[in-house]
């Protein structure tokens, strides 16, 4: 799927013909941005060990001249200092990810985070390599500071709940990407995602909008976990990538941190409701205890909303596609994979 660059928007600026390392490369977002690289001509290596990424993903893309799937660990150094030598710039996606893989294998998530993020770190000032580093809203915690803004305060819960535990490793991330920076002048780009949604991704590992839209064609009744009162924003992979390659492409980018997400806030019980009507499903709706759907204490954030006033400023980018649609596009994605016709 290529980005339509028939109307070019503020940020659209091409990247000069390129090679691309993308960690995490045959993940939801990997898969995407890969697809939106060899559109404008660069050539793209993605490299996964498929932990919690898919090869369906990229399978459509093997045949291509310019793309080259590795499947090994971002966390092994060997391999990716080649990698690294032979690329221009390093999208780094390689991460545990998902609230419910978070919870269930709390040491699997903090070791990737941060042993994958310190090899690409390290390996991109030997060569002086970019490197885009995915990060999270998750960052933010639980800070009633909404809209959040990158230079806000963080509130995060203690350390005895393994749910802040992905937003700490983020932090710590972010922390050690900043410091290559300022020490060593490597050039890097923070980008925190907002909910990012579209086809391909997974339900597997708590992500909302994949889980009940599988539910809704089942005819099943869809599960919100908690009181369905929390809001988020949810944000088309298509725009978020737009938004990813046009950072990596602006010099006056590097050392910067930036959210990307949409600000179209709905509650998780509007969004099922919404899901069903678009679905044609019945509009049922189960309540889930956080404690049942988790564990025991889990805290929740009440709202997640992203201020992107920096990154209007930065490069002119706002998301252009709405959430019905995008609900539309990952309901299409389930029937045609699924074999459930139109």
């Amino acid at each position: 799927m290529a980005i339509d660059q028939s109307t070019p928007t503020p940020d659209a600026r091409p990247l000069k013909p390129l090679r691309a390392l993308i960690t995490g490369g045959a993940g939801f977002i990997g898969s995407h941005l890969a697809e939106a690289l060899l559109a404008q001509g660069a050539t793209v290596v993605a490299v996964d060990n498929l932990a919690t990424g898919r090869y369906e993903n990229i399978a459509h893309l093997a045949s291509h001249p310019g793309f080259q799937y590795v499947f090994e660990s971002a966390t092994n150094e060997t391999v990716m200092d080649r990698l690294v030598s032979e690329s221009d710039v390093i999208f780094h996606l390689a991460a545990a990810v998902g609230v419910e893989l978070i919870v269930r294998d709390p040491v699997w998530t903090i070791e990737t985070n941060l042993q994958a993020t310190e090899v690409a770190l390290r390996l991109a000032r030997r060569y002086r390599r970019k490197l885009v580093l995915a990060s999270t809203s998750e960052v933010y915690g639980k800070s009633a500071a909404v809209p959040y803004r990158e230079d806000d305060d963080r509130v995060l819960g203690p350390t005895t709940k393994s749910r802040w535990s992905y937003a700490e490793s983020k932090a710590i991330d972010e922390f050690l990407a900043l410091a290559y920076h300022k020490q060593f002048g490597v050039p890097v780009v923070i980008c925190r995602f907002f909910n990012t949604v579209g086809p391909r991704q997974s339900g597997s590992y708590g992500m909302v909008i994949p889980r009940l839209v599988a539910q809704a064609l089942r005819g099943e009744p869809l599960t919100v976990y908690g009181d369905g009162h929390q809001s988020r924003c949810f944000c088309n992979v298509r725009d978020v990538v737009r938004a990813v390659v046009a950072l990596a492409a602006d010099p006056k980018a590097e050392g910067e941190i930036f959210n990307i997400g949409s600000q179209e806030e709905i509650t998780i019980q509007a969004l099922a409701a919404r899901i069903a009507a678009r679905a044609g499903s019945p509009p049922e709706v189960h309540l889930i205890p956080y404690e049942q759907a988790y564990e025991k204490g889990f805290e929740d954030m009440v709202r997640r909303v992203p201020a992107i006033d920096k990154i209007q400023a930065a490069i002119g980018w706002s998301p252009t596609i709405s959430l019905d649609q995008t609900l539309d596009e990952v309901i299409e994605h389930f029937r045609l994979s699924e074999g459930r016709g139109a």
